[in-house]
């Protein structure tokens, strides 16, 4: 393992067809020869000039033993060594520094099994399942006039405060974001989840290294403090166990958070810019697991069953989408998404991901577990949502409106709310 890079140099030395592939399914472009090209002569340079550094000890050796034209002859020697030795290092850290920034733009191959193909084009939906709760009999109202006539989401006056993409949770929503973050960890708890509030400001080498900078960079907020704000919790938790090696018998190590997350939504102009679906701002209970490479596939599964539950404990009618390779990211080899169903607005829209970043982001990170025999290697890494508290929100309120255009609290969230039923229209 070369540390620091989130692709082994050794799976580019020795398979980069996969690479090459790779970048094509994910519609990426990186010239993956070029990249063999460079990392051979980077190896021929290291090479090199280990060999001219021996060369100039025994020369150096030589001197000191030797006496008049013998010594003036091995000084030249030296002198002409010394010169081609500065040529070829100069060139070395021009390779060196050129190197991890080309291979930094490769992506995570696609898991055989993950649908190929551009964009969305290529998701595939696997199955369909119905909630507990009903859709409404009469014709639905879209959430936001839901929650205008309950009083419990306000985005004018956060547009007058932050701009547009912002919005004021209030009244029962700020209580049953709460509701949700409880009810949430307690069943990650129970599915042996590590419950932690984690930093929400990175510095750029786990932030980079979490696998998000290459091409995303302009979606993340960036401070003055050269610290990065995350735009999922996911981020604070892969860099957790950075630098650190987990004897095997310890994974997997599974994580929860529960976090504010910021993103800047560049690419997304136009797009769901009034209520709170699509925000600079949003609260989210996050799942991750450094669990063992040939555990991962298991493990993915497992997550996914778990963000199931949890839709399922909310009565939410969702499906399940296994996403095509075009819409993958740069971290991820594969990766589920759960649609819930929003009556009001007649579609599913994501609620839930989870992905298996195989050893993309710990390579990168340097987290390695020990076998019992063998070489530390790099675990490998899984994401999940538990619940997007602003999408959940806009699903329970949507799903479960009243025709008097208020709506029933979730039978599984009312004990987090002193028992409250129902939530009425004000005014």
């Amino acid at each position: 393992m070369e540390d620091g890079e989130v692709i082994d140099p050794k799976l580019l030395r020795e398979n980069p067809e996969l690479l090459r592939k790779g970048c094509e399914a994910k519609g990426v472009e990186v010239d993956v020869e070029a990249l063999v090209e460079l990392d051979a002569r980077r190896r021929s340079l290291i090479g090199e000039v280990e060999s001219i550094r021996a060369e100039k000890n025994r020369v150096g050796k030589d001197i000191a033993k030797a006496r008049g034209d013998e010594k003036a002859a091995l000084i030249a020697k030296m002198q002409e060594v010394g010169g081609k030795e500065k040529g070829l290092a100069a060139e070395l850290a021009r390779v060196e520094e050129e190197f991890p920034k080309l291979l930094a733009r490769v992506p995570n191959p696609p898991l055989p099994g993950v649908p190929v193909g551009p964009g969305e084009s290529a998701n595939e939906v696997l199955r369909e399942v119905a909630g507990g709760a009903q859709s409404p009999s009469f014709k639905p109202r879209d959430y936001m006039d839901i929650a205008t006539a309950c009083d419990c989401i306000d985005t004018d006056r956060a547009a007058k405060v932050s701009g547009t993409r912002f919005g004021y949770l209030k009244n029962e929503a700020a209580l049953l974001e709460f509701a949700l973050v409880q009810h949430a960890f307690k069943r990650l708890v129970e599915a042996g989840f590590t419950p932690t509030v984690p930093p929400v400001m990175l510095r750029r080498e786990p932030m980079e290294a979490m696998g998000y900078m290459a091409r995303g960079e302009d979606e993340i907020y960036h401070t003055q403090d050269d610290l990065y704000l995350v735009g999922t919790s996911e981020q604070s938790l892969g860099a957790y166990l950075m630098d650190e090696i987990i004897p095997e018998d310890k994974l997997p190590v599974r994580m929860c958070a529960f976090s504010t997350c910021f993103r800047r939504e560049a690419g997304s102009y136009g797009k769901d810019t009034k209520g709170i679906l699509r925000v600079h701002q949003f609260d989210k209970v996050e799942m991750f697991s450094f669990c063992h490479p040939t555990k991962s596939v298991e493990e993915h599964k497992l997550i996914l069953s778990v963000e199931e539950r949890l839709v399922s404990d909310l009565g939410l009618s969702y499906r399940v989408v296994r996403i095509g390779s075009g819409d993958l990211g740069d971290p991820a080899a594969a990766k589920f998404d759960i649609e819930c169903w929003m009556p009001g607005q007649g579609a599913y829209r994501e609620t839930h991901s989870c992905s298996n970043c195989t050893d993309f982001q710990a390579r990168s990170l340097r987290i390695r577990f020990r076998p019992s025999e063998g070489e530390v290697e790099p675990v490998h890494t899984l994401n999940g949502t538990a619940y997007a508290i602003g999408r959940i929100l806009i699903a329970i309120m949507e799903t479960y409106q009243t025709e008097e255009g208020g709506f029933i609290i979730p039978a599984v969230l009312r004990p987090y709310l002193g028992g409250l039923e129902l939530v009425r229209p004000r005014g």
